[in-house]
């Protein structure tokens, strides 16, 4: 298969650039190998209605299986890729080598675990990336079970909120001063800590663990630094991730916390291009990294278009979200640099909005059950409108009227 495309990761960023390849109607064969014995499926809904019970695995496949034989894509799925050959175009699997004409990475990221001489490799410590890690925490969420989560990032968040709602006690550790430190301004996190407080979450902030202590053969808590003992049925260790770059880096691509791309996502190898959690590339200056579905399909989009002979370049407003209990979080843009923020309030009692600033420069919106003020906020910020932070601010500010004023 020399003249075939290789897409190396099944995940959001393969299923994407496969979808749009078979929409142009491209002839050039395709061969998607991913290490998961499964077809791409959608990730966000593990840390929720996944882990839940609420959502059968089949229902979180983008394309069923058969879709990709019926559309002439040969898949390996349960496959590792041990090395990649830039000169000969060519890969390396347990069964031999296989030729490309051009090479897609979308490895993704993994998560990061505790070292194991502070008990990350405990039984009943869990990390939350795939499915499979769903499927072996999931029997563990019963009611009445006590489980700790070191990590106040999203992950950490979600995954309280769940155990909270199936009956489960729960602490959440933060070694930061607060939780959400990393990515949200201060009230965005007041907003959640308050929420969680709420729901009988013992939420921890600036609290430094010493190590996780075993019993039994199983982890059994932790010990803090000041030698407090905090008693624990399972663990979640939600500290983070790093990019998969470690086939690139080996075939010598360049790489700067992840796989380094270009705008149309080229490596600098011209025949391998990248997509999706494993690659960094350049905004507004500064190269950054997304962890993102709307990062990973857009980029995978783009590069069947590209490959297809368009001349593009990635631009697209990131966005994320978050559901965690009845509240809904949805973030448009990046917050990289702000230095002034402002709250304007939503309709309801639970609903508020967050506008990031650099001095005058609108950058991104925490909206929190205001999808009002996230879809105007999105807009005003795709159209590079700058609207000053106390008309913002004023409930009375009519947002699709700022929206128009570009």
């Amino acid at each position: 298969m020399s003249d075939a495309t290789v897409i190396v990761g099944a995940g959001q960023a393969a299923a994407s650039f496969i979808s749009r390849h078979v929409a142009l109607g491209s002839e050039t064969p395709l061969l998607l190998i991913g290490e998961e014995p499964l077809p791409p499926y959608q990730r966000p809904p593990l840390s929720k209605k996944y882990l839940l019970g609420e959502l059968a695995r089949e229902r979180l496949f983008i394309r069923p299986e058969q879709w990709y034989a019926d559309h002439n894509v040969d898949t390996r799925f349960d496959t590792r890729v041990k090395s990649i050959n830039p000169a000969s175009k060519q890969i390396v699997i347990d069964e031999g080598s296989i030729g490309y004409s051009k090479l897609l990475l979308c490895t993704g990221s993994r998560a990061a675990n505790l070292p194991d001489s502070a008990g990350g490799n405990l039984n009943g410590v869990f990390t939350l990336r795939n499915m499979a890690d769903i499927d072996k925490m999931a029997p563990e969420f019963q009611a009445g079970r006590k489980l700790l989560i070191i990590g106040g990032g999203y992950i950490g968040l979600e995954a309280a909120a769940v155990a909270r709602l199936l009956g489960l006690e729960v602490t959440l550790l933060e070694i930061a001063d607060r939780i959400l430190q990393r990515v949200a301004a201060e009230q965005t996190s007041d907003y959640f800590r308050r929420l969680h407080q709420a729901q009988g979450v013992d939420l921890r902030e600036s609290v430094r663990m010493n190590r996780l202590i075993e019993r039994d053969g199983k982890v059994a808590g932790a010990e803090l630094i000041d030698g407090e003992i905090i008693d624990a049925d399972l663990v979640l260790v939600g500290i983070g991730s790093s990019p998969n770059s470690e086939l690139a880096e080996a075939a010598g691509l360049d790489c700067d916390n992840g796989i380094s791309v270009s705008p149309s996502c080229q490596t600098s190898d011209p025949n391998i291009y990248s997509a999706g959690d494993c690659c960094s590339f350049v905004r507004n200056g500064s190269r950054i990294r997304l962890e993102s579905v709307q990062n990973a399909s857009d980029q995978g989009d783009l590069i069947a278009r590209v490959l297809a002979g368009e001349n593009l370049q990635y631009h697209s407003l990131p966005w994320f979200w978050s559901d965690q209990y009845d509240c809904k979080l949805q973030i448009a843009g990046l917050n990289n640099g702000f230095n002034k923020t402002v709250v304007r309030p939503g309709a309801r009692e639970d609903s508020q909005s967050i506008w990031y600033y650099r001095d005058e420069m609108l950058l991104a919106v925490d909206a929190m059950n205001d999808p009002r003020a996230y879809a105007f906020g999105r807009k005003i910020i795709d159209a590079g409108i700058n609207p000053a932070p106390e008309v913002v601010a004023d409930p009375a500010t009519d947002l699709k009227e700022l929206a128009k004023s570009s």
